[in-house]
């Protein structure tokens, strides 16, 4: 039973994550591009023995839901929320199509965490 099941955005580690009672078992990660009002998934995952529940879903929507509250535009990086967005295209007038620059940017703040 997945009653103990939460999803949060946890801004400070830059993702949304899928929590069992305290343990974070998922994780959809993302980094905001703040001048340009973007935030670019690029990790989607749910631990292996939470598989075939739908939880990747649920999380997707939550996240997606929630970009779109705060006005930010989704640049779908990741495979699993591109596939999530092509099956719920409600969310067409809020995403951009990855760019070259959505990478560089993506790959300059990676590699900026990685140093911190």
């Amino acid at each position: 039973m997945l009653t103990t099941i939460t999803i949060r955005n946890n801004p400070d580690r830059s993702r949304f994550e899928v929590l069992d009672a305290d343990a974070m078992i998922g994780q959809a990660a993302y980094v905001d591009d703040v001048e340009s009002n973007q935030r670019i998934f690029y990790h989607t995952v749910i631990s292996e023995e939470y598989g075939g529940q739908g939880l990747a879903g649920v999380l997707a929507a939550q996240a997606l839901d929630e970009t779109v509250a705060a006005g930010l535009m989704i640049v779908p990086v990741c495979p699993y929320i591109k596939k999530y967005l092509g099956k719920h295209p409600g969310y067409a007038p809020n995403v951009l199509a990855t760019t070259p620059a959505h990478l560089e940017f993506l790959s300059v703040s990676l590699a900026q965490r990685v140093r911190q």
